[in-house]
């Protein structure tokens, strides 16, 4: 197939072509569509842009690496969303628990939801949620900023998760809570 028949296959049939001929050099046009993304996502957790590069290159190492895993029931934006918010989130806990780079991973909510805390979380100054956010568990953080910053439906939230839908909404629920409760005190 020659180079611009491939760039007008969907992500899954680039996939499945990669994966039947075994020839590498259509992952490139999968990188060149996502890579921005993933590194946003990347910067979002690490603000630091050197980390960042390094964890979206780790990841699409990883996401060719794993290419033969990925099952076309799911959207290959769903999946490499996925092992990204997974990669980086094991990122942030070793980080954590190195204590090496404690305020490398902070970010903004840029959104809301219809519920009794929206009022009160759209109050908060933007320094103080920065603030707060980095109290908070990176799986909370997460799980915000995939609802609120990338405006993720809640199924997608469930695949990337691998959490029922009622846990997803329950954890949402307590990571709101949590916010509120940090901005009071």
């Amino acid at each position: 197939m020659k180079p611009k028949q491939l760039h007008k296959l969907s992500d899954e049939e680039i996939t499945a072509f990669i994966v039947k001929h075994k020839d590498s050099r259509p992952f490139r046009i999968l990188y060149e569509r996502y890579a921005n993304k993933v590194y946003a996502k990347c910067l979002s957790f690490t603000k630091s842009q050197a980390e960042a590069e390094d964890l979206a290159h780790d990841i699409f190492l990883k996401v060719y690496l794993k290419l033969r895993t990925f099952k076309a029931s799911a959207r290959f934006s769903t999946w490499l969303y996925s092992i990204t918010y997974h990669y980086c989130v094991d990122f942030v806990n070793k980080v954590r628990r190195d204590k090496a780079h404690h305020e490398a991973y902070v970010s903004e909510i840029n959104a809301y939801e219809e519920d009794t805390h929206e009022e009160e979380i759209l109050q908060i100054q933007i320094e103080k949620l920065k603030q707060i956010l980095e109290q908070i568990k990176p799986e909370d953080k997460a799980l915000l900023l995939m609802k609120y910053q990338d405006d993720l439906p809640i199924k997608d939230i469930m695949v990337i998760t691998a959490l029922s839908e009622s846990a997803v909404k329950m954890r949402l629920k307590r990571a709101k809570a949590k916010i509120i409760e940090l901005s009071r005190s």
